[in-house]
Formats: structure tokens, C-alpha cells, sequence
């Protein structure tokens, strides 16, 4: 019998000890007799018999049950427990569920057998109703919002890198962390014994050169333990004024079990920077009008809204008397973007327009300083003054169309408007043989998109498009235009979206295939041969047969004054270039109105309408204002239910394959016979040698680690933006015996367009002489090749026992809305984040790149390019490999990706 069990129960536990239990109903005699349980292999839709292979024996027992009244004495029905021997090396149950619950493997199959199947005596039956009984404790989790609190100690504590530290005037200063579990506990349940470590070093110059030692350590709470989300604040011992000290904290989560006791460590957070300064200049104050006024804590009311600028003055701290200059920043919005602003003669500076990103509460923070140096020969800041306040709600669209209306060959026709302002103005899809709708949805399974032209070979019947059935903008207006396009065709121009007038279009977001790059223009009159101005994409030749996410946005600044008017292109919630002033670009340029339907798919030039879109469009919006940055972002993320959705766009499965090539996962994996995976990537070519499809209980991939491999061309995803890349995978340990330290195996990667190194890559790499990691990492590469910037995220551990020869789940997300400043102070773009199993890997630093880079060519798996050499052959088995357009969370990760049986 087979019992299988998953690791939702248990993620984020660390497994003390653990029984198996299964309830004998039947013996062939009253003569007991030795029953095995055994861990296997775990079944899938690829099993065969005799079942999936043994790999560890997990206990045995010496027992005969089930037979009733049929014995002497009576042998009722019975529940045979199997739990760990310490006499008996070879039982390994408790270590076994360990490793299920950390996620190391994705599932647990038991199997119940004599230990003789030769002798029928020995055979036995047992229930269904098996049980797992586990005594654990609450893995801990690194701490967060770990910061020192500037000033006397009185604020909101900041974590800022090396180059900007965080000032603090006492000798004394207070630090916080709050402390976590490794996953959230759920309401109601115990939350474990926990405790903050901090450690603190000095700089040997007191500046960012110097070397660093220990200088303090301490636990809160000094005696005892709290629960999960307790944040911890300290106060350290007595530092020397003019320090630059950095500090980190990891979280410590302690246990009582079987009269003994024990603790487990997080990582360490990163490290987080602090001066002492006591004759910096104290915070300042802030004053605020027109629209924004200071949260009380009885009136919070919000005002205002998203980029609508508000006046500030800033005032010294009565303690100072020679404030020449003031930095503030929105730490709820661009924590990392300051501005500064000279003081007047009183000391005194003004802010005419502060605008807040993002709608709720905001944080403006303000520090002072006298222009004096500190030992690096930075100018100092003091400590910041903290002013809180609330941001109305942002105006909503004027225009969404999700194209979730019907499917492919409905005969519908109409796209629904679900903007939120004005009048609704539904998209009509016009010419019936180039336009339907598509399976092929941004907003992942059960979503659809708009299907232009690309089902016509026919130039002349390339003429599909879309268009609303009124003007959703104004665009003599500021105004925000979003969509997400699927290009399949860049011998010509392609249109997403455009305005036309009586001879022109107002603006026009497309592919210029004369520039190779993505494009938002407006033109400078309505007329014949106007003046094209162009704000464009950073880079060129952006991939074909991806989501890409376009922004384009109008912005008259809130005035009348059309000189200072400007429009600015966004690509996957990034702006591209510097915003482009109209009027430097078109002496003539007037902002006119386009007072025709909006064109979904084509543009009209000279009178006439061409430039058709070929491939898919999706998520199209509309505002009658200019979002901020933030707000982009916001909606590249296209979050539903409050979570970013993601699209499965490349799915290879070994399980269902056979010959030289892995296929393509059907459109409904759950039913092999189904349409086509919607994508169409084409299959894993196998390489000549070294690989082949076979499996003793399922098929997979099986590579042997020096030359085999598989292919597919690259790239399936927008690398620019968000992706998710999951590979399923058996590595064989007896292969890989006798590597170099610093060995890579690549499971899987996608090349960079010049250069022997990898865009991105999920890897084994020997970190010592017997010791594996698990690794997800990006490579910028420059147009020789040469690399100009990585990211790696490695996991905590190295890889156990119970993670050689059988399947684990390796993911790696790339989240390129989210960035950080590093502790040289050095801005990186997007984070890298690897999962094993369900969990995310927690590390002291983030990783991020310096630079977009996006890959060109082969998609392989099994082996890849990396530090300048293609090989890195993988000794293992894969039996799948999945891509996602978006960044998936660790719930997404945990849903979508890992195994969780019940």
C-alpha cells in the first residue's frame, strides 16, 4: 500500500519527531510477521507498475493484528505505529518528514510491504485511513523592519546602505526588529518561542574604507520568549561619538521537547548603517498647506490625491542656528529618491509642490544640515523629522477593457468598458476575419485577450483592428494610455493603441520597426506632414511572441502654458528615458484634440488608417490625468484579488513524453488529448548524446552530465519585466562525485544575445568539497559580451541527503517592480528570489541588477553559458520546466508551483 503526503501542515515547522500509523485490518495468520515502511519515489500520472522505486527504509515491526477471536490471545484490529529506533541507524522517519516540511522534497510517498513479499504468511491489509503524527517547532524567519531610530530615539526607525547612514545625536542608540516565524502561522494557532539577536560592528576609520569589528551583541527579550510579529527594541551599550557602526539581526526561535531543548537561527538581516553625531543639527520642523495637513492621532482625514502637489516649509530645530539645506524624501512612496532645497536667510526653506505617488498614508521625511563635511568628505544630514499625512484617492479610469468576454469563435464581438469615470465606451472589434478572441490572456488561466491579424499569412487581409465606440480621452488633456501587447510581427510598424483626428492621431503607442523599438508619440498638429515627437524605448529589439507591458503619458503639468507640456514612454512599469518636452521638439506643437474612436490595433497617417497590430493585446486602460511612477507600477503588477497574476507561457513535460524531443504540456494538463499548449513554444529538442526520455517507474528526462542536454528557441518572456521559471528536477548524486569546487550544473537557462553567460539560470554549483547549493541568478551583459552586472540568489543550505535522487521543486522569480539602493548606496534594478519547494530563500542581502537585460536564443535545460564557457552539464533527471510572464509571491509560489497532497 501506498500512502502520500504533502507539506502544507508543516511548511515553515522544523519536525522534532514524527510517527506513521496505519491500521492493520488483516493478517494471512495469528504468527506475527516483519512489515517494512519504506519511502518511494512519488507516483504521478506517469506511474507504472510495480510502482515507484524504494529509496530509504523509514522503520520496520514484528506484528500480527486484524484476526479477531480467530487468535489466542484475541488479535483485534489494530493501529501500527512506526517511529524512529535510536538502536537502528537505518530508520529514518523523522529526518525524512524534516526534509518534507522544509520543502527539500515536494512530497512524501510511504509504502507499507513485507519485508518478504515471498512468503504469503507475512502478507497483510491495512486501512486507508494511514495518519502522520508530527512534534515540531516554529522555524524562524529573518526579522523585519530592522532599523536604528534617529535623533534622541524618539522617531521611526530607518535601515539606510553605507553612504547614507541614519543619524543618531545620543551615544546610546535604539535599535528595533521585529521578529517572525518562517512562515505566517494562521489565527488561532500557537506562534512560537522567539527572540532577537542584534550585532553591531564600528568602522576601524569610522568611514565606509575601514575595516569592521565587533563592537557590541545582544538578545531582546533578555529573558524569555515572544510570538511571532513582537518587535523588539533595544537600547545598546555606550558608543563613541563620530562612530559609523552598522548592525544586522536575525530572529532565534527556541524549543522543549522529550526533556531536551534546542534553538534555530534565521539569516541575518542585511546591515543597516548609523553615525553618531551629536552636534549634527537637530530634526526640523515641518509645516504644511494647501492640500495636505498632519495626521493627529484622533484626525487623519485624507486630502489631495496622486501627483497633486503640495506646499511644505521647513523650518530649524530651535537648537540650530546655521541650517543651510534640507533633503526630503517619501518614505512610503520613493524611500530611496531625495531632494534637496536650499534654506532662506531665517534658516527657513519652502517646497511649493511635494507629490505623492501613491494614494493613503504617506511619510515625508526631512533632515537638515549646515553644509559642514563628516570624515568621508560627505556633506552631514541630522536626523530626520517625520511629517504624516494622508493622500486621497487617486481619480479612477476613464477607460478598462480586460477582454474577458468571451472565448475564441463565440461570435461575440463587443468588449466591455469597466472604466470607472465618465461614460462607458465599449471596444467593437471590427473585419471578422482578422480578429477574435485569444486564450492567450496576461492575467493567466480562464483570462482572454484581443487576437489581431496574426491568423492571416495575406498582407492585404492583414487589416484587423478594434476600436471604442466614443472618446475615452480628452487629449488636449493630461492624460495615461496602458496596455499589454503581444507582438508576433516587426517587419512593420504595429500599433497598440492611437487617437486620430481628421488627418493624423493625437498620439500613437506602437513598434517602430524603422527604430526597433517601442514608441509613444504625439504629433505636433492635425494636419498632413506633421512633426512626429517621439519618446522610445531604452532598448532595441525587444522579443517577439512576449507580454509586454506599454505606458504612455500626456502631461500638461496642471497649467496652460504648452511649453513645458511633455510625454514619456514606460515599459514594464519602468520609465524610458527622460520625460520629452514637446515644445523643444516642435516649435509648432499645439496640444489638439483627437476627436475620432480610439483605435485599437491600427493608426491613421495622412488621412488614412494602417500600421495593423500583429499578435495579441490585452489590459488596455485609459486616465484623464498623468499617473506617477509609482501608480505605473502599480499596474504593471495587475493585481486580482489583491495578488499580481501571472500567465504560464512555456510548459515542457517529460512525464507525457517519448522519442528525442519533450513535448509541450497540453492547453489542460489534466486531459492529454486537449488542444495544444496555447503558446506554442515547440518541443525540447534532445541533443545527439547524453540524453534520452526513460524512467524506471515514469518518464523523464534523463541527462547524463557531460554532454546531453535539451533546447528550445528563446526567449518565452518580456525579461525586462517580472518572470517566474520553475524546473522539477532529480539530481544524481553518484555523478557528481568528484567536481571542482565552484562546479556549475545548469538545470535550466536562456542565453544572453552576445557573450558565452546566461540572462538568467537556475543552478547546482559545489560551494565545498562535499557540500551543494541550490542557486537562481541574472547576467547584464554589454554588446561585446562582457558582463556588467549580476544578480545571485542563493539558497540557506546546501543540499541534504534526502535532496539527492529524487524531485525537487526549484523556482526562481525575477521582480522587476521592486528596487533597492545596496549598501554602496548604488541603485539595482528589480530582485532575484529562488524557492525551494515552497519556500523562499532568505538571504542578509537582496539581489539585484544594475541594468535591464533581456536574453536572446536558445532556451536550454541540462546545461548552459556561464562565466564566458558553455557546458555546465547537469548529472540528473528533469521532469518539467514551467515559465511565467509575472513575479509570483510565496502564496503563488506555494499554490502554483509546489506539490501539496492531502
Amino acid at each position: 500500500m501506498y500512502f502520500e503526503f504533502g507539506a502544507s501542515k508543516l511548511a515553515g515547522k522544523h519536525v522534532l519527531d514524527a510517527t506513521f500509523r496505519a491500521y492493520e485490518t488483516w493478517s494471512f495468520n495469528c504468527r506475527p510477521h516483519w512489515v517494512d515502511l519504506e519511502r518511494t519515489d512519488n507516483i504521478s500520472e506517469g506511474t507504472r507498475w510495480p510502482g515507484p522505486k524504494g529509496l530509504d527504509q523509514m522503520g520496520d515491526r514484528y506484528v500480527s493484528a486484524g484476526r479477531g477471536n480467530l487468535c489466542s490471545p484475541e488479535q483485534p484490529n489494530s493501529w501500527i505505529e512506526f517511529n524512529d529506533n535510536p538502536d537502528e541507524k537505518d530508520e529514518n522517519l523523522t529526518s525524512t518528514v524534516r526534509s518534507l516540511a522544509n520543502g527539500k522534497i515536494s512530497r512524501l510517498t510511504l509504502m507499507l510491504r513485507a519485508k518478504d513479499e515471498g512468503e504469503p504468511r507475512a502478507w497483510k491489509r491495512f486501512d486507508n485511513n494511514a495518519e502522520l503524527k508530527v512534534w515540531y517547532m516554529h522555524k524562524p524567519g529573518v526579522p523585519t523592519s530592522v532599523g536604528a531610530i534617529p535623533g534622541t530615539g524618539n522617531g521611526k526607525a530607518q535601515c539606510r546602505p553605507a553612504k547614507d547612514p541614519v543619524t543618531v545625536t545620543v551615544d546610546t542608540p535604539k535599535i528595533q526588529a521585529t521578529v517572525q516565524t518562517k512562515v505566517e502561522q494562521h489565527q488561532g494557532e500557537e506562534e512560537g518561542s522567539l527572540q532577537a539577536e542584534f550585532v553591531m560592528q564600528r568602522s576601524s576609520t569610522d568611514t565606509t574604507s575601514g575595516s569592521w569589528d565587533d563592537v557590541w551583541k545582544d538578545y531582546k527579550p533578555d529573558s524569555g520568549w515572544d510570538p511571532d510579529g513582537t518587535r523588539e527594541t533595544i537600547t545598546t551599550s555606550k558608543r563613541a561619538d563620530g562612530g559609523l557602526y552598522r548592525f544586522k539581526a536575525r530572529t532565534q526561535s527556541h524549543w522543549v521537547y522529550g526533556g531536551k531543548k534546542g534553538d534555530l537561527f534565521s539569516p541575518y538581516s542585511k546591515w543597516c548603517y548609523l553615525r553618531i553625531d551629536s552636534t549634527a543639527p537637530k530634526e526640523p520642523t515641518i509645516q504644511s498647506f494647501d492640500p495636505y495637513s498632519e495626521c493627529t492621532t484622533n484626525d487623519c482625514a485624507a486630502h489631495g490625491g496622486p501627483g497633486k502637489g503640495g506646499v511644505f516649509f521647513f523650518r530649524p530645530n530651535k537648537a540650530d542656528k546655521d541650517v543651510k539645506e534640507y533633503r526630503w524624501r517619501l518614505l512610503t512612496s520613493d524611500a530611496d529618491a531625495t531632494r534637496t532645497v536650499k534654506s532662506m536667510g531665517d534658516g527657513s526653506a519652502m517646497v511649493p509642490s511635494i507629490k505623492p505617488g501613491l494614494a493613503g498614508t504617506q511619510t515625508l521625511s526631512v533632515e537638515a544640515s549646515d553644509l559642514k563635511k563628516d570624515k568621508e568628505g560627505r556633506v552631514r544630514w541630522g536626523p530626520p523629522a517625520e511629517f504624516v499625512f494622508k493622500v486621497g484617492a487617486a481619480e479612477g479610469t476613464t477607460g478598462r477593457w480586460r477582454f474577458d468576454d468571451a472565448g475564441p469563435g463565440s461570435g461575440k464581438t463587443v468588449a466591455n468598458d469597466t472604466g470607472q469615470v465618465g461614460s462607458r465606451h465599449d471596444i467593437v472589434m471590427r473585419d471578422e476575419a482578422s480578429t477574435d478572441w485569444s486564450t492567450l490572456g496576461r492575467r493567466g488561466a480562464g483570462d482572454y485577450s484581443l487576437r489581431l491579424n496574426d491568423n492571416q499569412s495575406d498582407p492585404d487581409k492583414q487589416i484587423g483592428y478594434a476600436s471604442t465606440d466614443g472618446v475615452p480621452v480628452n487629449t488636449q488633456s493630461s492624460f495615461t494610455v496602458s496596455a499589454w501587447a503581444y507582438l508576433t510581427d516587426d517587419k512593420s510598424n504595429r500599433v497598440v493603441l492611437s487617437a486620430p483626428g481628421e488627418h493624423g492621431s493625437a498620439f500613437t503607442l506602437y513598434y517602430s520597426s524603422a527604430l526597433k523599438k517601442w514608441v509613444f508619440n504625439r504629433t505636433d498638429q492635425d494636419k498632413d506632414g506633421p512633426v512626429y515627437i517621439r519618446s522610445t524605448a531604452d532598448a532595441e529589439n525587444p522579443p517577439l511572441k512576449v507580454w509586454t507591458h506599454l505606458v504612455g503619458v500626456f502631461n500638461t503639468q496642471d497649467n496652460a502654458d504648452e511649453k513645458d507640456d511633455t510625454i514619456q514612454l514606460f515599459l514594464n512599469g519602468r520609465p524610458q528615458g527622460k520625460p520629452v518636452v514637446l515644445a523643444d521638439e516642435a516649435p509648432k506643437y499645439t496640444p489638439w484634440t483627437a476627436d475620432r474612436n480610439m483605435m485599437v490595433g491600427r493608426s491613421k497617417v495622412g488621412g488614412s488608417y494602417a500600421e495593423y497590430f500583429l499578435g495579441r493585446i490585452d489590459e488596455v486602460a485609459t486616465w484623464q490625468r498623468p499617473l506617477t511612477d509609482e501608480q505605473i507600477r502599480e499596474e504593471n503588477r495587475l493585481e486580482r484579488g489583491g495578488l499580481p497574476t501571472n500567465e504560464l507561457v512555456g510548459h515542457w513535460d517529460a512525464t507525457i513524453s517519448s522519442g528525442d524531443q519533450v513535448v509541450e504540456s497540453p492547453a489542460d494538463p489534466g486531459d492529454p488529448s486537449s488542444a495544444a499548449f496555447p503558446y506554442r513554444r515547440g518541443p525540447l529538442d534532445l541533443s545527439g548524446s547524453g540524453a534520452r526520455l526513460t524512467g524506471e517507474d515514469a518518464t523523464s528526462l534523463v541527462l547524463d552530465g557531460k554532454s546531453g542536454y535539451a533546447s528550445v528557441g528563446g526567449p518565452v518572456v518580456d525579461e525586462t519585466g517580472s518572470f517566474t521559471v520553475s524546473a522539477r528536477v532529480r539530481l544524481t548524486k553518484a555523478e557528481f562525485a568528484g567536481k571542482d569546487i565552484g562546479y556549475r550544473s545548469l538545470v535550466a537557462g536562456q542565453a544572453t544575445p552576445a557573450g558565452k553567460e546566461s540572462s538568467w539560470a537556475l543552478w547546482v554549483e559545489k560551494v565545498s568539497a562535499d557540500s551543494y547549493q541550490w542557486k537562481f541568478g541574472r547576467t547584464a551583459v554589454n554588446a561585446d559580451g562582457k558582463v556588467v552586472a549580476t544578480a545571485v540568489a542563493p539558497a540557506e543550505d546546501t543540499i541534504g541527503e534526502k535532496e539527492w535522487d529524487t524531485w525537487v521543486d526549484v523556482t526562481g522569480v525575477f521582480d522587476a517592480g521592486l528596487d533597492f539602493t545596496d549598501d554602496e548606496g548604488d541603485q539595482r534594478f528589480g530582485v532575484a528570489r529562488l524557492y525551494v519547494g515552497r519556500f523562499v530563500q532568505q538571504g542578509e542581502d537582496d539581489a539585484g541588477l544594475a541594468k535591464a537585460q533581456q536574453g536572446e536564443g536558445a532556451l536550454t535545460v541540462g546545461r548552459g553559458s556561464a562565466q564566458g564557457k558553455t557546458g555546465h552539464y547537469l548529472p540528473g533527471d528533469l521532469a518539467k520546466l514551467r515559465v511565467w510572464a509575472g513575479a509570483m509571491n510565496r502564496e503563488q509560489v506555494a499554490d502554483q508551483i509546489a506539490e501539496l497532497s492531502t
